[in-house]
């Protein structure tokens, strides 16, 4: 199973995939010019790493709190990737990582306790 993480809420564009054998992760800054580029840095990483798209079964994205242009970016392309490719997805919070260790994501996913397709974005002020 291939998991891909997208936390853009805070002051870094995150991603990571975990599957059964390895991870990979990379990070840019949360600034406009990568926001507009948002979906070629997705890709690239993937390609970078050699993980088609159609390889992944769950992607999880950060819904905040943070800021605005950062998880509205983030949701509204994994909201379309999900779509076009079958691919579940679910939201975490920023409370639920801890010391940006995004494995306990995975490790909420498998206690159930996070719920797929629920999107409910919170901004900071």
């Amino acid at each position: 199973m291939k998991n891909l993480i997208i936390d853009a809420a805070g002051d870094r564009i995150f991603f990571k995939t975990i599957s059964n054998k390895e991870s990979y992760t990379s990070d840019y800054p949360n600034s406009r010019e990568n926001f507009d580029n948002f979906v070629t840095l997705l890709f690239s990483f993937l390609s970078e790493n050699n993980i088609n798209i159609r390889e992944i079964d769950n992607v999880f994205v950060n819904q905040g709190p943070g800021k605005f242009s950062g998880i509205r970016t983030s949701i509204s392309v994994v909201k379309a990737i999900s779509m076009t490719n079958n691919i579940n997805l679910y939201g975490f919070f920023s409370h639920d990582i801890k010391y940006q260790n995004y494995d306990s994501i995975i490790d909420l996913y498998k206690k159930g306790v996070l719920i797929k397709d629920l999107i409910k974005p919170q901004y900071s002020s």
